[in-house]
């Protein structure tokens, strides 16, 4: 394969000269030297590089459009920072959704930045479910836009193939399809010889199958960008080139207006599409916005045509074990990749307007070209035209960065598109278009909400090494429970350095180390730390045993990462306030806790907490770890302005052990001097007591798992001291540590629903089992009780149901672990949200949502969910489960194990 190497002081920079520069360029090995030139048009068809403003584009767009000279408005209602293709969608959904006075804002050319480089691959293998839909989505708005616009946008329906060189990637590749196909996504899981029909160009040797996507397809960028942006501007909406944002102005917590480089606009929302440089935008309001997000560089490589020419609409190849994707170009091909050694860049901060001037370096691509050759052999003879360096930015869990910040009202972001901007821009644009129109999108995008971050990931060196990590996870084989290395002991409790001596291994949430199971001594650590599988994982056993010693004799568990915030006020303002955001009635006698939820107006969980009635006046609320910054959004949005009303995030302040087991009441008694029967200590109750020589420990008898037990908030300079002597006291009661991975085992199989994992935006307290928690029998509103009134008037259309494995052997068969389809009498009938191994029933557990078929009654009864037949889709393979309302009695493997017991001496007496 011939390539190019580029001089000192050459540029090679795409902005769209009168003409062509040359290059000089050589061959690799001994080779002769051939001249090569720098393309300005990167797609089919298309003005890639184009320095285009709307007002000198072709079909009279002067019109419609402002360029740089025109006059600002004085006012908007809304600012849009960014033309490339996320802000001009924004733009675009906006208008269609009837806003007025739409102002987007572009500091280079439309589609100049990172739009106008990137690939133009549009793609549903994506690894959650909302990005899939919104691909899916982008994909349905592309193909029409021309059509709708007039403008061509390069579109081209190729299809996709995503290889598999092992068995561990085919599994992840069957997992992929099987949640395709309930969104109603085409996909087909593929030997080697069928790739070789669909693509001829690709060595099959080394596969051991495929994931092919017939409706992907291939587009133009930056003619999608100004597609949208011309229907925008159609509909009202004014675009003003070569016009930055200096400063957000903020005025009592609302955004109130954008000053710029060409004046000052008052507006009500803005909304930050600034790509790249939408971190340091956050950084210059009134208020400072956190948006964090990195740049990183990215290369992919354009050949001259083939001989003979590659077809346009071959498929696109994504060799995710090789770390490359290939599409036709003009003949030849793109062909791109993500890199182990990932290059950072503007850690700095912004130096220039457009993306320019961005080296190549082809010592880097090696690995990445490399890998290409050995894909696509017969590529060894064609002509490279030209190493392409483009910026992409990544957040830190790879996931896009959506929504309205906490800290202003009106002040939204989309941004972080983690090199997939093309497939997601149609669907985010649309999802925050509805958010700021409706107040909130019209599905669950919690995974991409930027209020699932907070202050503590804008830190510019946790970014700059986190992305040198994510970036090239996003083709990494990621197995279940998986974890981040980088940017770790970042939040920690006092009880770290003790756990870890212990055989501590952890998990990160939300910036927390947790504690996900303790290695016994004389267990291999690295045999365990680099355990993947699909399968049965190497902790088994481990975990095994923690859950025993919960159910037998006591268990602790540190879960300081919960959030906390204590409410109070002088007269009866908390309470009011609380029986408004919650659905359950917190008009409890002093020390008594309420398991409840905070609901929307649809009567759909926007929190699930418990709350605890320190006194008269002062409430204490425990919510999820990554609930701490969505939680404290939504109290304090609907808090009163009333000085004599307080709310503070303790989080900090307590370390939480949970004591989980028959014997904590014991251990417990000893350390207090206190009985903790039942008789004397309720459930759901809350006592401030002294353990050991500490004072004004919160004791809570609950656990979170259904297990007796309790929960111990320490102020966290007692945390040590009460540790040592729960370990110390505990040892004759047989105590250990355990973690969440048995907290897991045990929540599921009592049949708990987590926030974020099971309920969402989206579920009511009816949906899943939860009536008894609302206080419908209370003549005291709040926030949804309408909305569930009529859905207790008129039926659930869905339910949270519990399923237990049948016929599947955990020892050899591929593990559920999330996401997995639920057949109900062979049609589709929904997805799991949790599962995990019950060691009490010895069979697998999953927890998930089921509705009716199209064309059935659309209210669920009991009756529907006991006559079913179900079944659930691991990979492709189906398993016959049993499915129940309610959870399981562990008297069911007590009555198993004694049917055995009996078969055994049935048969020995034989």
């Amino acid at each position: 394969m011939r390539t190019v190497i580029r001089e000192a002081g050459d540029s090679v920079a795409l902005q769209g000269q009168q003409s062509d520069r040359a290059m000089r360029s050589c061959v690799r090995s001994s080779r002769a030297l051939s001249p090569v030139l720098i393309p300005r048009l990167l797609s089919d068809g298309s003005r890639w590089g184009a320095r285009r403003s709307l007002c000198c584009s072709p079909r009279g767009l002067a019109a419609t459009a402002e360029g740089s000279s025109s006059l600002l408005p004085s006012q908007a209602r809304v600012v849009i920072c960014g033309g490339g293709i996320v802000g001009t969608s924004v733009a675009y959904h906006l208008a269609k959704l009837g806003w007025t006075e739409v102002v987007l804002l572009e500091q280079g050319r439309l589609g100049a930045g990172t739009t106008r480089l990137c690939a133009g691959i549009v793609s549903v293998a994506k690894p959650i479910f909302i990005e899939s839909k919104m691909a899916h989505y982008s994909n349905a708005l592309y193909e029409h836009l021309e059509e709708e616009t007039g403008v061509k946008t390069g579109y081209v329906r190729t299809g996709s193939l995503c290889l598999a060189q092992n068995q561990d990637r085919f599994l992840s590749l069957k997992r992929l399809a099987s949640r395709l196909k309930v969104l109603g996504i085409s996909c087909n899981v593929i030997k080697p010889k069928e790739v070789t029909k669909l693509h001829p160009l690709v060595n099959i040797h080394d596969l051991v199958g495929a994931l092919h996507l017939p409706g992907d397809a291939v587009v133009s960028p930056p003619d999608v960008s100004h597609a949208l942006a011309v229907a925008a501007a159609s509909h009202g909406v004014q675009i003003h080139e070569r016009t930055s944002v200096n400063h957000v102005l903020v005025e009592k917590g609302h955004v109130t207006g954008v000053e710029t480089d060409r004046g000052l606009i008052e507006c009500e929302y803005f909304v930050n599409c600034a790509g790249q440089w939408a971190y340091e935008l956050g950084q210059v309001s009134e208020v400072k916005v956190s948006v964090p997000l990195h740049g990183c560089e990215h290369f992919y490589l354009l050949t001259k045509p083939l001989q003979p020419p590659l077809q346009p609409n071959a498929p696109v190849v994504m060799d995710m074990d090789g770390r490359i994707y290939v599409r036709a170009w003009q003949g030849g091909i793109l062909s791109g990749g993500f890199e182990k050694n990932p290059k950072p860049i503007f850690t700095e901060g912004r130096n220039q307007l457009e993306i320019q001037n961005m080296q190549e370096d082809w010592d880097h691509f090696e690995p990445m070209l490399s890998a290409l050759l050995r894909r696509m052999p017969s590529l060894d003879s064609c002509e490279i035209h030209q190493l392409v360096n483009c910026p992409e930015s990544f957040t830190p869990d790879m996931r896009c960065l959506m929504g309205e910040t906490t800290g202003v009202h009106g002040y939204f972001v989309l941004a972080g598109m983690n090199s997939s901007g093309l497939s997601f821009a149609g669907g985010a644009g649309r999802y925050l278009a509805e958010w700021m129109t409706y107040g909130y999108p019209t599905d669950n995008v919690w995974p991409l909400d930027i209020t699932r971050f907070g202050n503590l990931q804008s830190s510019r060196t946790f970014l700059r090494h986190r992305v040198m990590e994510v970036m090239p996870l996003l083709y990494e084989l990621k197995v279940p429970r998986w974890d981040f290395q980088t940017g770790r002991q970042l939040r920690t409790s006092p009880l770290y350095d003790r756990l870890d001596a212990q055989g501590a291994r952890w998990m990160e949430k939300h910036g927390f180390e947790r504690a996900k199971y303790f290695v016994p001594p004389g267990k291999d650590l690295l045999a365990l730390d680099q355990s993947k599988t699909f399968y049965k994982p190497d902790w088994f056993d481990i975990v095994g045993a923690e859950v025993k010693c919960c159910k037998e004799a006591v268990c602790v568990i540190d879960m300081s990462s919960f959030t906390k915030f204590e409410l109070s006020s002088t007269g009866d303002q908390a309470l009011e306030l609380l029986q408004n955001l919650c659905a359950n009635d917190l008009d409890v006698p002093v020390g008594h806790i309420v398991h409840t939820g905070m609901l929307n107006e649809r009567g759909g969980y926007e929190n699930d907490c418990s709350v605890v009635r320190i006194s008269k006046n002062s409430f204490f609320i425990i919510s999820p770890t990554d609930q701490q910054v969505r939680c404290w959004a939504w109290i304090k949005k609907h808090m009163p302005s009333d000085p004599q009303l307080h709310l503070e995030d303790v989080s900090w302040k307590y370390t939480a052990l949970n004591l989980i087991g028959p014997r904590a009441m014991d251990v417990l008694s000893e350390l207090s001097y206190v009985s903790m029967t039942p008789e004397h200590f309720p459930s759901l109750f809350c006592k401030e007591m002294s353990v050991g020589y500490a004072n004004g420990i919160r004791v809570m008898s609950m656990t979170h798992t259904g297990e007796p037990g309790f929960m111990l908030y320490i102020p966290i300079e007692y945390a040590l001291h009460v540790y040592n002597e729960v370990m110390s006291v505990g040892q004759k009661y047989g105590i250990r540590n355990a973690g969440y991975y048995a907290l897991r085992s045990l929540r599921i199989e009592k049949f708990f629903a987590f926030w974020g994992q099971d309920l969402d935006t989206f579920t009511t307290p009816l949906e899943c089992g939860r009536e008894f928690r609302v206080k419908f029998d209370k003549d005291t509103d709040f926030i949804g009780r309408a909305a569930l009134l009529k859905q207790r008037q008129e039926g659930v259309s869905r339910r949270f149901i519990m399923l237990v494995l049948e016929d599947h052997n955990a020892e050899l068969d591929l593990w559920p672990w999330w996401g997995e389809s639920i057949y109900r009498n062979g049609e589709l009938a929904g997805v799991t949200t949790s599962s995990a191994y019950s060691y009490t029933l010895e069979r697998h557990v999953c927890l998930g949502f089921v509705s009716p078929p199209p064309g059935a009654p659309p209210i669920i009864t009991p009756d529907f969910i006991n006559r079913g037949d179900y079944e659930v889709d691991i990979a492709g393979q189906m398993y016959p489960a049993k499915a129940k309302l309610y959870p399981f009695s562990s008297l069911f493997a007590q009555q198993r194990r004694r049917k055995d017991d009996m078969e055994l001496s049935n048969f020995q007496g034989k």
